[in-house]
């Protein structure tokens, strides 16, 4: 028997009330990390590649620089990597599929698709929204391999729209084929449980406010196929970063640093991670 592709073992971990968590991580060493601490899947965080690159999570960087990102993400671990690829780096449906085809050149198992023009936070207008999703849709089918296509609908994060249009959105999203469906940064467990109750496809969580106050168990009782990580991590390790360096350069106090891991157990977590 053929050993399945990285995009079947990525859609094969889609259940819906058996959600796996989707770690993402900024560069591959955190990638490697989060597979050695039991990750199934590595997503790309596109505000955490920002950090890295010392740029705000607001288009800056491009397309064959996220390419090249994600290229690194798959080299370093055996496990699905997806990008976050926001809105398919241009606004019309003809740049959405080609970017859905690179990313399959690259070795992605699958990508997300955002519905805002981009470095705006104003959302694409819903018809032009919807065919921007059926392209991408279009191409993922036509590739060799098993891939992945999440659409987003990201108004609510952005202050844009409200959980009706969200649903609205995401509704049409699955309806020309989305596999998976995701509206970060959800205001209330209310807001999350109504957009579960109008959909069928697998839908994403992102585990930030309100979301973050919920565990795995209370996710699956709800429905919830994916559960995403985004920027978290990645803001976690600036914030450790601003606080220890407050305290080292402006009160010359270095006792915080005699916790932190030391390099030869990084080294092994990082080969245990990469042999995963």
């Amino acid at each position: 028997m053929a050993q399945a592709t990285k995009g079947e073992v990525f859609r094969a971990l889609h259940q819906k009330g058996n959600p796996f968590v989707l770690a993402n991580a900024w560069d591959a060493g955190s990638a490697k990390l989060l597979v050695a601490m039991g990750a199934q899947a590595i997503g790309t965080t596109s505000a955490g590649y920002g950090i890295t690159k010392g740029v705000p999570d607001m288009g800056q960087l491009t397309r064959d620089e996220h390419l090249s990102h994600a290229a690194d993400l798959v080299a370093a671990v055996n496990v699905p990597v997806s990008g976050d690829f926001e809105n398919g780096f241009g606004d019309d449906p003809d740049t959405v599929a080609e970017t859905v085809r690179l990313a399959a050149e690259v070795g992605l198992a699958g990508i997300c698709i955002e519905d805002t023009a981009l470095p705006s936070l104003t959302p694409y207008e819903f018809d032009l929204a919807v065919e921007r999703i059926k392209a991408a849709m279009s191409a993922a089918r036509a590739l060799p391999d098993d891939f992945v296509l999440c659409a987003r609908a990201d108004g609510i994060m952005n202050g844009q729209y409200d959980i009706h249009e969200a649903i609205r959105r995401l509704q049409a999203f699955e309806a020309v084929g989305a596999d998976c469906l995701y509206a970060p940064a959800l205001h209330s467990i209310e807001d999350a449980k109504t957009l579960l109750s109008g959909v069928t496809a697998p839908v994403n969580i992102l585990t930030v406010k309100e979301m973050a106050q919920y565990n795995r168990a209370e996710f699956a009782k709800m429905g919830v196929a994916r559960i995403s990580l985004g920027s978290t991590l990645a803001r976690s390790m600036v914030s450790s970063l601003i606080e220890k360096s407050q305290a080292i350069l402006q009160n010359g106090d270095f006792s915080d640093l005699g916790e932190a891991i030391v390099a030869k157990d990084i080294d092994a977590l990082m080969d245990k991670g990469t042999s995963a």
